[in-house]
């Protein structure tokens, strides 16, 4: 048989890619058979991807496309905090702010990640076990299966720091919860825990992911019931307020966060796959992938030239304020743009550093 891999011995250096034993119906391995497992490995980052991680995505998903012996590809980030939070900030602000044609460059590679989710000949299951934010939300929703731990956060950041969110959320997001629900994420950048996202149509399951005195605990941070309020609002998995929420701070402080059922959800689902026709599987699979396709295809390439003009206006503002703000000072002055835009005001250096003086390029020292 051919090798049909683009890179021949492909060894990665911003990923973890495993070869999981396939398990059958009793949990036993099956001799000859395996998942992939491909991890985004940047946690001090929160998983967010850098360009070198973008190709090694790419090349793994080829390759585990092309794995004869592979059950299912399960897409994942390191450790417990992110799935992925998007683009890494650091190389946005120090490498493509205000460089539209090497930012061009670099959505045509992640325009091919996403399409490598959506063109794999294996199932790929999304395993969030953490915030998924921003691109991280884009890449999910690529993905065919999202099991997610209830402590995982779901939202967009485009709006709010001078993007839109064009790398698939416009595409697949209104597919998952309606127009109304993914104009509100897409325009205002709110969170949703796992539990409203679940119950909105965007997850396929959600586990337990924290332990207090050895018993698994739900979210305490959220409404995890379906509960009416006194307008006859549902407000299930909306976070909790007033005394409610101090407790549930103390809970989450006296617990410890284990993926455990996490996983398993993720071998039985793997396992589900395991036991069907994998011929017809993939061309199902295909066909349901056709609806996300249908606009992904349609709208990619205008939305990566609009992303990269916008390296010279809102996302070299936005990109560079987040990157070198403080947690508490992220975002641009929203309001004096306005006023200065209304005035005539050109996009320049001098209109940047008046909505965020803290990304004054004097004042950087690259890291």
């Amino acid at each position: 048989m051919n090798n049909h891999n683009l890179v021949e011995n492909f060894a990665p250096h911003h990923i973890v890619v495993q070869r999981r034993p396939a398990l059958d119906q009793k949990g036993l391995p099956v001799a000859g058979l395996h998942n992939v497992w491909i991890t985004f490995n940047n946690p001090s980052e929160m998983n967010s991807y850098t360009t070198g991680m973008i190709k090694e995505i790419i090349l793994a998903l080829r390759a585990a496309s092309n794995d004869r012996a592979a059950v299912a590809v399960v897409l994942t980030g390191a450790e417990t905090q992110a799935f992925c939070t998007g683009g890494n900030t650091r190389e946005y602000a120090e490498v493509y702010a205000g460089n539209p044609g090497e930012y061009r460059q670099y959505m045509r590679l992640f325009n091919d990640m996403v399409t490598s989710i959506l063109q794999c000949d294996k199932p790929v299951i999304c395993r969030v076990n953490g915030m998924r934010v921003g691109g991280g939300q884009e890449i999910g929703m690529a993905c065919d299966y999202s099991i997610s731990s209830d402590l995982a956060v779901f939202s967009q950041a485009g709006p709010k720091h001078g993007s839109a969110p064009d790398g698939g959320t416009t595409d697949f997001l209104p597919l998952f919860v309606g127009i109304e629900h993914a104009m509100m994420s897409a325009t205002l950048c709110q969170p949703w825990s796992a539990h409203r996202f679940y119950w909105l149509g965007g997850l396929t399951q959600i586990v337990p992911a924290l332990r207090v005195d050895g018993a698994w605990v739900a979210n305490p941070m959220v409404i995890t019931d379906r509960t009416i309020d006194e307008f006859g609002r549902i407000v299930f998995g909306d976070p909790k307020t007033g005394p409610a929420r101090d407790e549930a701070k103390q809970l989450m402080a006296r617990g410890k966060v284990d993926l455990t059922l996490l996983d398993d959800a993720v071998d039985a689902m793997a396992t589900k796959l395991l036991h069907t026709m994998p011929d017809c599987l993939t061309k199902t699979i295909e066909s349901i992938r056709k609806h996300k396709l249908e606009h992904w295809d349609r709208n990619r390439e205008s939305n990566r030239a609009w992303l990269s003009l916008n390296m010279m206006t809102e996302a070299n503002a936005g990109f560079r304020a987040f990157h070198y703000g403080t947690k508490q000072q992220r975002e641009v002055d929203f309001v004096l743009l306005r006023q200065r835009l209304a005035q005539g005001a050109e996009w320049n250096e001098e209109l940047i550093e008046a909505i965020a003086p803290w990304v004054r390029k004097s004042d950087q020292v690259p890291v």
